[in-house]
């Protein structure tokens, strides 16, 4: 069986090399496409092929991607989470350090100095005193949102000397084993904003997180405090931000998203989008997505889907393979069961996992498996998708 897969944006070649030529037809052209890999291209439901199987994001967000829609075609979306955390965590602390040491503004003013060197040095002394920084150990950086690189910036923070307030009452019992003990839980937004010197948000936009850093939570700091958003701009309220910096509550805004209202602020260092541009972390996005994409497949298993439950089953030798995704409704089983029975067919081996709306089910059937089965039990009511591997 061979599979095609249309690239979007470019695509790391290193990532591409775990796709082999002779099982797979990639490319930027290619026709009826079994999967998609993407970076930032925005992709229309409208126009994803009937063809297509699974979308895979070489990256963790995925707000280019229309996820519900796809969710009802069965069609599981793909992100790669930890893949850049090294590159945005090493542009978090440098954020960090910009702000502590005016960085930014101390920069602007040596490079439009004029003169001769001498009359540049004596500039130089007589206005260095207006970009006096502060130190970082023993000041205390919360960190909203516990992922993978949300525990790297926390550990990191925690070897500069700082303190580390985390909140994040939904992280994975993976992320708790990685982050250091030394890191104090917070006990609310409002008990991290309020006891923390800087703040940094590693969270997803969505209709929760729009605009979670706020008036009313920007009002709570100590005098003098740093914010940093290396996650989404939604996250934070701009009109908010600038409102804080110019009443003097906050010290300094550091972001990955300029606009007009931000990038020209004196107190503001706004960045091009950098948090995951490193060759590495490129690559590292593209091996991962690339590698999901060709487990689902070529074996139906689902890693690190952003719309479909974890559902990973070792092929039994001999069997044929039915991945079925569907409604997350009672007796989808028992049906899909019932049908194959109906067809002589014997389970050797069932998993069934669901996530919210939606399920999805593996079945290693002995024997093979014929067309005219597949079509019937994709007319299941519920079901979304059914495939042979």
């Amino acid at each position: 069986m061979s599979f095609r897969v249309l690239t979007l944006n470019h695509i790391s070649p290193r990532g591409l090399e775990r796709l082999p030529r002779e099982r797979y037809e990639v490319g930027p052209a290619v026709a009826a496409p079994d999967a998609i890999l993407v970076r930032s291209a925005v992709l229309e439901a409208a126009a994803i092929a009937p063809s297509v199987r699974a979308v895979g994001r070489a990256g963790a967000g995925v707000n280019n991607i229309p996820v519900e829609a796809l969710s009802r075609r069965g069609v599981p979306v793909f992100n790669t989470p930890g893949a850049n955390a090294n590159a945005v965590k090493e542009l978090v602390l440098a954020g960090l350090l910009l702000a502590a040491r005016n960085l930014g503004p101390a920069w602007l003013f040596a490079r439009d100095l004029t003169g001769d060197d001498a009359a540049i040095d004596a500039a130089v002394e007589a206005g260095k005193k207006q970009f006096v920084g502060v130190e970082l150990p023993g000041r205390t950086l919360g960190v909203v949102g516990l992922g993978a690189i949300g525990v790297e910036v926390a550990n990191s923070a925690l070897a500069l000397g700082m303190q580390v307030l985390g909140y994040d009452p939904q992280i994975t019992v993976q992320r708790a084993w990685q982050l250091s003990a030394s890191v104090s839980q917070a006990l609310s937004l409002e008990d991290l904003f309020a006891r923390a010197d800087a703040i940094t948000v590693h969270v997803p936009l969505n209709p929760a997180t729009r605009h979670l850093v706020n008036a009313a939570r920007l009002a709570l700091p100590k005098p003098g405090a740093i914010l940093l958003n290396f996650a989404r701009a939604g996250i934070v309220d701009d009109a908010a931000v600038i409102a804080a910096l110019d009443a003097g509550g906050l010290r300094a805004y550091v972001c990955d998203f300029p606009n007009n209202a931000l990038k020209g602020h004196p107190r503001v260092v706004t960045l091009p989008h950098l948090g995951a541009s490193t060759g590495e972390a490129e690559e590292n996005c593209a091996v991962m997505a690339a590698d999901q994409l060709r487990e689902f497949l070529e074996n139906g298993n689902v890693r690190n889907s952003v719309n479909y439950p974890e559902a990973v089953l070792p092929r039994l030798p001999g069997t044929t393979r039915l991945a079925i995704a569907n409604r997350n409704v009672p007796n989808m089983v028992g049906q899909i069961s019932t049908c194959l029975a109906m067809h002589r067919i014997n389970i050797a081996d069932l998993l069934n996992k669901s996530r919210g709306e939606y399920a999805y089910t593996l079945i290693d059937a002995d024997g093979a498996v014929g067309q005219e089965l597949l079509a019937k039990l994709a007319a299941i009511e519920g079901v979304l998708s059914a495939r042979i591997l």
